[in-house]
């Protein structure tokens, strides 16, 4: 994303703790503090590298590490990032994930990349505490419209979507 710094540090700066502004698709250290720095409250890199790890967790915030195989994700869990962001969710699907978590029930999987109204609630009832939802949910054509209300509209059928996912069954 372009000019992505200075969104962290304007949004950090004007939403304070209205929000809980985090950095994605980091992969260095060097930015990932900088990212820190400018008062992302978690980090997201697509890779597993454990270094990140150790710097998010010294500034005592959330790390999501990426991982894509069973080996990657128990290195991410290993080296204890809160989170394994797992890549791409829409091909990987919702059977791969319970059979990752077969063996290895302990990761905190957070699937990225296709999560949509459509697979939200199966990828929660396959265990994952939460999911990251892209243009999905923000649509670059109603960000470059400016529609506001839509964009508003979309977040709020995201969250029933995960609160239904999320209530017990009735008896």
């Amino acid at each position: 994303t372009p000019d992505a710094f200075a969104a962290i540090d304007e949004l950090s700066d004007k939403l304070g703790e209205q929000a809980l502004i985090g950095a994605g698709t980091v992969i260095s250290p060097t930015d990932c503090r900088t990212a820190l720095a400018l008062g992302a409250q978690f980090i997201v890199s697509p890779i597993c590298r454990p270094e990140l790890t150790l710097i998010v967790h010294a500034a005592n915030r959330i790390m999501v590490m990426g991982a894509y195989t069973p080996t990657e994700a128990q290195i991410a869990h290993e080296c204890e990032s809160d989170f394994v962001k797992l890549f791409p969710a829409e091909k990987l699907g919702v059977d791969y994930i319970k059979a990752l978590r077969a063996p290895l029930p302990h990761l905190k999987i957070i699937p990225t990349g296709g999560v949509d109204l459509n697979n939200l609630a199966s990828f929660l009832e396959a265990g994952c505490p939460a999911v990251g939802v892209g243009s999905a949910l923000v649509p670059r054509k109603l960000v470059e419209a400016g529609d506001w209300a839509a964009l508003k509209q979309r977040a709020a059928e995201f969250v029933r979507a995960a609160q239904n996912a999320r209530r017990p069954a009735a008896d």
